[in-house]
């Protein structure tokens, strides 16, 4: 069973429509939002179950240019 966890991107100045297209073509995610608020990004994204997911944010989606800074949250049970 896949690990659900949502991540929030914050994108240097400029930068959040290239960063939004990179993730598109590496079709890791299940849903990309942009969004108001300290964030510019919203991401849904299912990490298989054989992956460590730090290991697995930081080489699928962290070596992004301009990404500045991201927060992620673990998901439990769904309701």
């Amino acid at each position: 069973m896949s690990t659900c966890v949502f991540i929030q991107i914050r994108c240097k100045p400029g930068t959040t429509y290239k960063v939004a297209e990179e993730i598109a073509l590496r079709e890791i995610h299940s849903e990309l939002y942009s969004t108001s608020g300290d964030f510019d990004l919203l991401m849904k994204l299912y990490i298989p179950s054989n992956e460590d997911v730090g290991k697995y944010i930081n080489d699928q989606l962290l070596d992004i240019e301009g990404i500045e800074r991201s927060l992620t949250t673990m998901t439990f049970k769904v309701f």
